[in-house]
């Protein structure tokens, strides 16, 4: 297993991992699965702010993660909002676990100081892979998203990332990160993974 940034090219791969948790259940809030140019943007547009990585196997991606603005209001600039999705045949694999923990990684190293997840409840598998990273609850949103015929609670989820230094440092954008310091961040959490095979 690989992990590497995320580029437009993967745009095709990440929508085909996606589309059935759009059409078939309430993990995700969407209603209509994005064309393969909308991912596209969405790989883009994030970066080089907010890191979107995907792990690779045989030439197959096997899952992604990214980070979002939690708020467009300045003094939220230290947080943002994750998302991990793996493919089906991937899951229980500890693919989430790898992608999830190289994705600290980077964004520790770009300055990011805390990270939100919301999670459609009930989900037992995500609310555990999140707390295996080390995400704390914080609280339940009640009835927040009308899919698939019901109401859906949305939990959110805290971890906070390096030291609370005052005032914070400006986030460092992913390519004014040297490439040593990108490639050391995913190569851990590649070389931890490679291990655990």
């Amino acid at each position: 297993m690989r992990i590497r940034i995320a580029t437009a090219a993967d745009a095709l791969a990440v929508r085909e991992i996606y589309a059935p948790i759009v059409e078939s259940t309430a993990t995700s809030f969407e209603v209509d699965v994005p064309p393969v140019s909308e991912m596209a943007s969405r790989i883009g547009d994030r970066q080089p702010m907010l890191p979107w990585i995907v792990s690779e196997e045989a030439g197959s991606i096997q899952g992604y993660a990214y980070a979002g603005r939690y708020s467009s209001r300045p003094a939220y600039d230290w947080l943002v909002e994750t998302s991990v999705y793996v493919a089906n045949p991937a899951r229980g694999s500890g693919v989430g676990k790898s992608l999830y923990e190289a994705l600290f990684n980077l964004l520790t190293l770009q300055g990011y100081r805390r990270v939100m997840a919301g999670i459609v409840l009930p989900n037992p598998a995500s609310v555990g892979l999140h707390e295996s990273v080390g995400f704390s609850r914080i609280g339940v949103y009640r009835a927040m998203g009308w899919k698939l015929g019901a109401w859906h609670d949305v939990g959110w989820w805290q971890k906070g990332l390096g030291s609370l230094e005052s005032p914070p440092p400006a986030i460092v954008p992913i390519t004014d990160l040297s490439a040593a310091a990108v490639e050391t961040a995913l190569r851990t959490q590649n070389s931890k993974t490679s291990s655990a095979n």
